[in-house]
């Protein structure tokens, strides 16, 4: 039986026990499904039985936007800032750079309540990428994450969410055997225009960007990197994102800042031995006005006990809103 077939039936017969024992034996569907002439994903086996569930009630399915929606999306998350703004990054550049594999997720369309940025994990090195989650209500987030396996609660996970909703991840983590903790808590930073920034002087200075032969050398140094496993993320990082760096003579890097996949800034470093010469000022200054040249939003985050980069990023007119701060979580 196919699922239009499926759809038809379930809607005429949904009452039938007969019905029920019919399709009781059907095949179980996993992934990508259409219902309703929507595409959802199913993160886990269900019977037809379980499907009729489903057709009547949209709480266990989230909707994979197409390259349409993303576009009207884009559009609609500005107005929701500063709590959208990471997904926001994420979509932006999804709709202009085909590098990561990811599905964008809601759970209706157009009033959405819930966007979801699910990285596809084809290999054992996409286990690093994040999942982040935008919710305009506790209670909502909650129910997903009660009620649907949209995420596996069961491998290696990092979540970011918003602050507000970290005892609902922990309460639901526990609740599905899931094992960690609370890795950062950050402030968000945003400079809206680039042209207020401080004159700084980097006539002194080679400016240019990071290429593929400096991963190891970003790997090495980030506070995060985990070896080989994160090697990848950094190379795709460096390869589709705008990156800066500072070279000495010999060129080669001694500090640089990167783009992450959300268009946050990030990974700044300088050098022991290069630290106290103002490169980390000229770096963010000159990747916020490339940045903003190019449409991305300016932003970035600082974690909570990192006072030094707070006032550095402070200092050059990047602005809190004391309402929002993300927290990301590991686990398993």
């Amino acid at each position: 039986m196919n699922l239009e077939s499926f759809w038809f039936m379930a809607k005429a017969t949904v009452q039938s026990s007969s019905f029920h024992a019919q399709i009781s034996s059907a095949r179980t569907i996993h992934g990508p499904i259409t219902i309703k002439n929507k595409k959802c994903f199913c993160n886990r086996s269900w019977t037809a039985v379980k499907l009729i569930d489903l057709l009547f009630d949209f709480k266990a399915v989230m909707e994979i936007l197409n390259e349409e929606q993303l576009t009207a999306i884009e559009t609609l998350l500005p107005d929701l800032y500063p709590q959208s703004l990471q997904v926001y990054g994420y979509i932006f550049q999804k709709n202009r750079v085909k590098s990561d594999h990811m599905d964008v997720l809601v759970d209706r369309w157009p009033d959405f309540r819930i966007v979801l940025i699910r990285p596809l994990r084809e290999k054992k090195e996409d286990l690093f990428k994040d999942i982040y989650v935008f919710s305009k209500d506790g209670e909502i987030l909650k129910k997903l994450f009660l009620e649907t396996d949209i995420i596996d609660w069961q491998n290696y996970l990092c979540l970011g969410v918003d602050l507000c909703y970290a005892e609902i991840v922990a309460s639901i983590a526990a609740t599905r055997g899931a094992t960690g903790s609370n890795v950062a808590v950050c402030h968000m930073l945003r400079l809206e225009d680039p042209s207020h920034l401080p004159q700084v002087d980097s006539s002194t200075v080679a400016i240019s960007s990071l290429e593929e032969s400096h991963i190891s050398l970003v790997n090495e140094t980030w506070k995060f990197g985990e070896g080989e496993h994160s090697l990848s993320f950094i190379k795709n990082l460096i390869c589709h994102f705008p990156t800066c760096c500072i070279l000495d003579a010999n060129g080669h890097p001694v500090a640089w800042i990167l783009t992450y996949a959300y268009c946050a800034m990030g990974m700044l470093y300088t050098r022991p031995e290069h630290r106290r010469k103002g490169y980390a000022k000229i770096l963010i200054s000159a990747m916020s006005k490339r940045l903003h040249a190019q449409g991305y939003p300016v932003f970035c985050f600082i974690e909570e006990e990192n006072q030094p980069s707070y006032r550095l990023f402070t200092s050059l007119g990047f602005k809190e809103d004391p309402s929002y701060r993300a927290a990301w979580f590991h686990f398993n």
